[in-house]
């Protein structure tokens, strides 16, 4: 049995009451942001992973100094947003599905307006407004403190769009209204972008480049949740372990482990946790840190992706089978009781059936506690899109 710092699952919804929608999990935003004298309303849904989940929170601040207030009902809304996830082609499909039943709005409120926000709205840019003629406003991950002028720019009947992706932003300064009610967990941003350029993945198209939150910030926001009585935070990133962060006058470098190392400090009975680990950065120094604060969950989410070492290589992860075992096995040397859970991607390009086997051969080797399992789908503009034939008959990824 699992001791009470190990999670076996990820969240992944922040709603007080999420529901699904074709399949997908999704959630409405209804914070509680007091009474505003603007009567204007705005709805939101995320999709996708914790940081949109995080970033809808962002937004949530920025639209309450705009005199909005939420609506858990997108029929009273005066401004329906849609926070997208770009990672597989069926998350594309369900996003536009819905966009379809804001129709609804539409025609009991002609003024009412529809936006796209987030990886979607990144990848697809001014392509989504031909494309989805309801839509008003597109936003990419970096341009949400422009959505003021962007809805002004929509109110005056012209489109507004901004998918500039920055170097820079991090939101330090924004204090997310939380969308959880419940006032125990809660998401904290330490850092946006990705400079890995694994093959199969998006990301680094829609976020950008990798940068680092101040500390400062992370552990001042820490401990205010903590003082709020929030009992669980959850450090999210697309690489934690690459966090890095330094003082423009000091040559101290706060790493993920010291940084980890502030926020355990603030409260002992603050739970921590993070997400996500790229293999090829998590240190011994991050390990032996778990190991020290009892508060820091013992529960690492590693995705493998795959166990075959030739796939591993085209998917450009790295890394290659036995250097994974290595570190699964030193992270139980350090960590014995600790709870590995996994990505792994189903019939990439020239998988074969002796490669697929490999890979449920790793799934027993690392004793995960879970997994995330998908089919590979091929996402436009990435190198394996570019260079790789998605070959594998699709009845085989599923299994039939």
């Amino acid at each position: 049995m699992l001791d009470n710092k190990t999670s076996t699952t990820r969240e992944t919804s922040t709603a007080k009451d999420p529901y699904s929608f074709n399949g997908e999990t999704i959630a409405t935003a209804a914070p509680k942001i007091g009474d505003q004298a603007e009567t204007r309303k705005f709805y939101i849904e995320s999709y996708g992973c914790q940081m949109n989940f995080s970033d809808s929170e962002i937004v949530a601040s920025i639209l309450h100094d705009a005199s909005y207030t939420s609506t858990s009902d997108f029929l009273k809304a005066d401004l329906i947003l849609i926070n997208t996830c770009s990672i597989r082609e069926k998350a594309e499909e369900t996003v536009r599905k819905r966009l379809k039943t804001f129709k609804q709005v539409k025609k009991a409120n002609p003024g009412a307006l529809v936006g796209v926000l987030g990886c979607m709205a990144e990848r697809l840019k001014a392509q989504f407004l031909e494309e989805e003629k309801l839509v008003d406003i597109v936003v990419g991950p970096d341009a949400y403190r422009d959505l003021p002028r962007l809805i002004a720019t929509a109110e005056d009947g012209d489109k507004g769009i901004n998918v500039f992706l920055s170097r820079e932003e991090t939101y330090a300064d924004i204090s997310p209204v939380r969308l959880d009610s419940n006032g125990v967990t809660a998401f904290i941003s330490i850092m946006r972008g990705c400079d890995n350029m694994c093959s199969f993945c998006v990301v680094p198209f829609t976020r950008g480049r990798e940068r680092s939150r101040d500390p400062y910030s992370i552990v001042a926001e820490a401990n205010e949740l903590s003082g709020s009585g929030y009992r669980e935070v959850t450090l999210l990133g697309q690489n934690v372990d690459s966090y890095k962060w330094q003082h423009p006058e000091e040559k101290d470098i706060v790493n993920f482990a010291k940084l980890l190392a502030m926020v355990a400090k603030i409260n002992p009975q603050l739970r921590v946790r993070f997400s996500t680990s790229h293999p090829k950065d998590i240190t011994d120094e991050v390990l032996h840190t778990i190991a020290k604060y009892p508060n820091i969950c013992n529960y690492i989410h590693l995705p493998v992706q795959s166990g075959s070492s030739r796939v591993l290589e085209i998917m450009n992860r790295t890394y290659d089978s036995a250097w994974y075992k290595s570190k699964v096995q030193r992270i139980y040397e350090i960590i014995p009781d600790c709870a590995i859970s996994s990505d792994i991607i189903a019939g990439f390009c020239t998988e074969t059936e002796d490669e697929h086997q490999e890979t449920l051969k790793m799934l027993r080797y690392a004793n995960y506690s879970m997994s995330y399992m998908f089919m590979y789908s091929e996402r436009p503009g990435t190198l394996a899109a570019k260079r790789y034939d998605d070959d594998v008959p699709e009845g085989v990824k599923n299994g039939d």
